[in-house]
Formats: structure tokens, C-alpha cells, sequence
């Protein structure tokens, strides 16, 4: 899953695109390198951003889905939202694509009623609060057993609101400390045994677990990036979410040779 970002404020400022060209351009590229699917996010919700609205997003958004709904047919797109009027706008212009929602449906309550009426993939991430305050709310008796229950309940919900076909995101470097980031990519494996068969995506690119770890920046960060993936695919992860395609796609093909 290649990241694309309509924003000027991620964190990753090879991923941003400030016109409709740039993103075309970046998509491109990104199918290039062997990208399965694009995910492009109008909002940034890295730690400490704020919203910018859902009106404000589909402007930002609407004219780049007309624009891959010409040249990208056969590319699967999602789309990284957390706002219902937006994917039901988006759903006007595309017959289908998938919901990448940071909040499970918790920021927008006719999230998830809309989903399931329209019958799209959905994934489903865990996170406290908001990308404001989220680093407040790390306060976990076992960061890996409160994100099992969180997702068993989310489950439930999701079959309430007749959403079948959802992925589980644990949430890398939303509401948790380096130290419970790395609990959970040690506990990936258990979740992935005990959510079976429900597909996992993980989100790690150059994110600060990494490169404040090690004390690089995130333009230095990719290396290890690779390292934290291959410990992923070993410990059940299905759905890389990546910056760098090219080098994910090699990193995968290496796992596929040792399994």
C-alpha cells in the first residue's frame, strides 16, 4: 500500500503532493515499483496535527480521485478518511475502493452505518483519542491484550453495521510510547492467531518508533524501516502501508524466498 498525502504538513515530505499533477505523478510512480494498492489521505494525523473537515478534504480529494479515475482503472485505491460525508462523496465518482479510517468509526458515527450500506472494504485502526491528544492516552494495563479486546469488540460492531470485509490495524505511533510500539509488533503474532482469519495491515514507514529510536530523521530511516517490516510479514502481517514501494516490494519477495 503506497502513501500518497494531499497535505503540506506529513511528516514525510517526499509524500506530499500540493497539486493534482504531483499526485498523479507520485501515484504513478508508485504503481511503477509494484504497488498493490494507493492510499491517499487528505488530512495529516501524525502527533499533534489537528483536522482540517471534512469539506476541506474533499476539496483536496476530489479532484485527484477524478484524476485517478481516468488513469488508474485497475488500481485498487483506498482512501484515508475518517469522515462519513466523504466517502460518500467519493462513492459518487467510484463504484469501489477502501476505507482506511484511523479512528474504527469512533470520530464519525455515520462511519460505520455508511460502510456497511455501501459495502466497502473497510480497515479498521486502533487509536485513543485523537492525533492531537493521542500521545496523553498510553496508559495500558498490556498494550497487546487492550488492543486484542479492543479489535474482538470492534468485530462485533462491525457485523452489527453489516461490515464483513474489514482490516485490522494495530496502530503503530498512534496512542502508544516507543516502548508499547515495540510490545506490539512483539505481540503481532498473537493477535494475528487470535483475530484469524482477519487480515493485518501495518503502518510503520519511517515513523518516529524508528528514527527517534536510533536518533536519525526520517529521510535517514528507510534501512531500518525495512528491518521493522520483515519482523512484520514473519509475525503475520498481510498489508504493508509504505512511502517507499520499491524497496517494501523487495522486502516482501525476500520474506516469500525464506518461507
Amino acid at each position: 500500500m503506497g502513501i500518497v498525502n494531499l497535505t503540506d504538513d506529513s511528516y514525510f515530505a517526499e509524500s506530499r503532493c500540493a497539486n493534482v499533477q504531483a499526485a498523479i505523478d507520485r501515484i504513478a510512480g508508485l504503481v511503477a515499483e509494484g504497488a498493490d494498492i494507493i492510499d491517499i489521505g487528505a488530512c495529516s494525523t501524525r502527533p499533534g496535527s489537528l483536522p482540517v473537515g471534512a469539506e476541506e478534504e474533499w476539496r483536496r480529494l476530489e479532484p485527484v480521485l477524478a484524476a485517478f479515475r481516468s488513469n488508474f482503472q485497475n488500481v485498487t485505491l483506498s482512501i484515508d478518511t475518517y469522515w462519513a460525508s466523504v466517502v460518500e462523496k467519493a462513492f459518487g465518482l467510484l463504484d469501489s475502493f477502501i476505507v482506511n479510517d484511523i479512528s474504527a468509526g469512533e470520530a464519525d458515527p455515520d462511519m460505520l452505518p455508511t460502510v456497511g450500506r455501501l459495502g466497502l472494504k473497510y480497515v479498521a485502526m486502533h487509536m485513543r483519542g485523537t492525533p492531537e491528544n493521542m500521545q496523553q492516552l498510553t496508559d495500558y494495563k498490556d498494550v497487546v491484550e487492550d488492543v486484542l479486546d479492543y479489535f474482538k469488540k470492534f468485530s462485533k460492531k462491525a457485523e452489527i453495521h453489516g461490515i464483513s470485509d474489514w482490516i485490522l490495524d494495530p496502530g503503530f505511533g498512534f496512542a502508544k510510547t516507543l516502548e508499547q510500539n515495540y510490545a506490539l509488533m512483539r505481540g503481532l503474532e498473537k493477535i494475528k492467531s487470535e483475530m484469524s482469519p482477519r487480515p493485518i495491515l501495518v503502518g510503520l514507514s519511517r515513523k518516529s518508533m524508528i528514527y527517534r529510536f536510533l536518533g536519525i530523521t526520517p529521510e535517514e530511516s528507510l534501512p531500518a524501516t525495512q528491518a521493522l517490516h520483515m519482523a512484520a510479514l514473519e509475525r503475520g502481517a498481510d498489508i504493508l502501508r509504505v512511502h517507499d514501494v520499491a524497496e517494501a516490494v523487495r522486502t516482501v519477495s525476500l520474506f516469500k524466498m525464506l518461507s
